[in-house]
């Protein structure tokens, strides 16, 4: 085996571009999120989309799970990614049940490490390539 064949880059499979744009998608929903909370303090139909955004995030973060099995089984990529995704998918849930029980002080401080979560999770992704 020769120098060149062991640093070949792996050609991006449909699998992998899938999990870059849900990745991106969930940076976004996770992002949306954080401008409802403001929505949420500042008028008072902020609730209702700070909920509804919460929901769309859990959908997405599912989606993103998925997507991130499917690199490993089939598209036969690195298992790297699906770890990180179902922490982001855990901490959702975490975080929708202490705003539902107004616990603020945790709530609020975790909902921003997911945010910073989904962003080192995009860049893993993306830097892959």
């Amino acid at each position: 085996m020769t120098a060149q064949h062991t640093l070949a880059v792996r050609p991006v499979t449909w699998p992998m571009r899938a999990l870059a744009a849900v990745a991106g998608l969930h940076v976004v929903a996770l992002l949306v999120q954080a401008v409802t909370a403001g929505l949420l303090l500042s008028m008072p139909g902020g609730r209702a989309l700070h909920m509804a955004s919460a929901i769309a995030l859990l959908a997405v973060g599912l989606v993103h799970v998925v997507v991130a099995i499917l690199v490993r089984w089939p598209g036969g990529g690195s298992a790297k990614f699906i770890l990180p995704a179902a922490a982001l998918l855990v901490a959702t849930v975490v975080v929708a049940i202490l705003g539902a029980a107004h616990v603020k002080a945790v709530h609020v401080p975790l909902g921003v490490m997911m945010f910073g979560g989904g962003v080192v999770q995009l860049i893993r992704v993306t830097s892959r390539r």
